[in-house]
């Protein structure tokens, strides 16, 4: 199993944390509401966790334009 880190505006994938290294963030994981882990957080049919988060990319782009925090999807 390994964790995926994934943008979830342009679906970027920023990183893998290996099944050894992920132990300790799916402990910090378990700490999130259902709320939060049904929004940023899917299992995959193969056992992996996807993290979806925000790469340096779109955040920039959201510091430059924070109304794009109103759309759902902002990037086609």
């Amino acid at each position: 199993m390994a964790i995926r880190y994934t943008c979830r505006h342009c679906e970027t994938e920023i990183g893998t944390l290996p099944f050894e290294s992920a132990k300790e963030a799916i402990l910090l994981l378990h700490k999130m509401d259902e709320e939060e882990v049904e929004h940023f957080l899917t299992y995959e049919k193969d056992g992996a966790l996807t993290v979806r988060c925000i790469c340096e990319q779109c955040e920039q782009s959201l510091q430059r334009f924070p109304d794009y925090y109103t759309l759902n999807k902002w990037l086609q």
